[in-house]
């Protein structure tokens, strides 16, 4: 018992100390007066544009800094304690996993708090000088599928899985794994496609992880290349392969309309109105996650959430940028838990 009383009196101690760093230094990360952000690559530029109108604002403010990670990389690093050794928020293109808030919270991140900045697009794209076509997610899938179906995989042709599409090699530009465009592709395109089987949709109930493996796994003989988590870069190389077709974030499409356009997906193109009323396959939302234990220990973070969610509105700076506006009931359950701190419980992730 008295082992176990002195554990316990350990472990506070540590957990103590590593908050205390965040404000007053300590060896393990040492004394910062200045917000540390990571995560996805998508929210990436609207972090940017945030964090420079929230050092605007204010001369004795310092400027955020930001680090490209992709989401799961991101939440990763968030999730692994606190003190100033760890970042104090994340940026996420799809929302937090139920397996990474366990591992916050195993970690003594206790109290984490999720806003919700806006929407996005996971947009199929292709060079303006290439042959244009449209895709179903079925066709999607079954072009990238490891197994589709639970098949070998033997299309080589986008004519080979859909008759009426070109006769051009299956070449797709695409995240990481660590990235949550990655997640966003498996969830919104390809386990969609997937379902268009009956008997494979059936799985869902009877063996989740065979449907899993069936209906998220991509082929692995370079049809499927990643990129890295760098947007632009896929942009950059559709721009040089034509033919090939790229996967990222809308904003990025749009920046880059003189190069590149939007692949129509289930006859429908990826616009704003279509993404803001989810009438596209790839709309998803976009989210920060704050970490409450630091919100008294490095100064501003409350104060750049809630630049982030004025960005973000109807006509705001973050808007012109490519984001899309959350609708009026998300906005506000965003802007109560950002003026609120009000940490999330988890009892509603997957």
């Amino acid at each position: 018992m008295l082992k176990k009383i002195s554990l316990i009196a350990v472990s506070a101690l540590a957990l103590s100390a590593c908050n205390d760093q965040a404000s007053t230094g300590g060896a393990a990360g040492g004394s910062r007066q200045e917000i540390r952000i990571v995560g996805s690559s998508t929210v990436f530029p609207f972090a940017k544009a945030a964090s420079e109108a929230f050092a605007k604002a204010d001369a004795s403010r310092k400027s955020p800094v930001l680090e490209s990670t992709g989401t799961g990389g991101g939440i990763e690093q968030f999730c692994k304690g606190v003190g100033a050794d760890t970042p104090d928020i994340v940026n996420a293109s799809r929302r937090m996993k139920k397996t990474e808030f366990d591992n916050c919270q195993k970690n003594g991140v206790k109290d984490v708090i999720e806003v919700q900045v806006g929407i996005d697009g996971l947009a199929l794209a292709q060079s303006n000088k290439g042959v244009k076509f449209a895709l179903s997610t079925a066709d999607v899938y079954k072009a990238l599928a490891a197994n589709p179906f639970g098949k070998p995989q033997t299309a080589k042709l986008w004519s080979d899985v859909n008759p009426s599409l070109p006769k051009l090699p299956i070449s797709v530009y695409g995240p990481p794994t660590t990235s949550g465009t990655r997640d966003s592709f498996h969830e919104l395109i390809m386990e969609s496609g997937c379902k268009t089987d009956a008997a494979t949709k059936a799985l869902k109930d009877s063996d989740e992880d065979k449907y899993k493996a069936i209906c998220t796994e991509v082929r692995t003989d370079g049809a499927f290349k990643e990129q890295g988590e760098n947007d632009n870069l896929i942009v950059q190389k559709l721009s040089s392969n034509p033919n090939m077709v790229g996967i990222f974030g809308y904003s990025y499409m749009e920046e880059n309309a003189s190069k590149v356009h939007g692949i129509t997906m289930n006859g429908v193109s990826p616009t704003i109105a279509t993404i803001s009323d989810g009438s596209y396959p790839g709309a998803r939302k976009m989210f920060i996650y704050v970490k409450k234990a630091h919100v008294d220990k490095i100064p501003g973070i409350k104060d750049f959430v809630l630049e982030f969610l004025k960005g973000g509105v109807t006509g705001g700076y973050l808007t012109k940028l490519g984001m899309i506006a959350s609708s009026d009931a998300d906005y506000k359950t965003a802007s109560d838990s950002a003026n609120g701190l009000t940490a999330m419980t988890g009892a509603d992730l997957k």
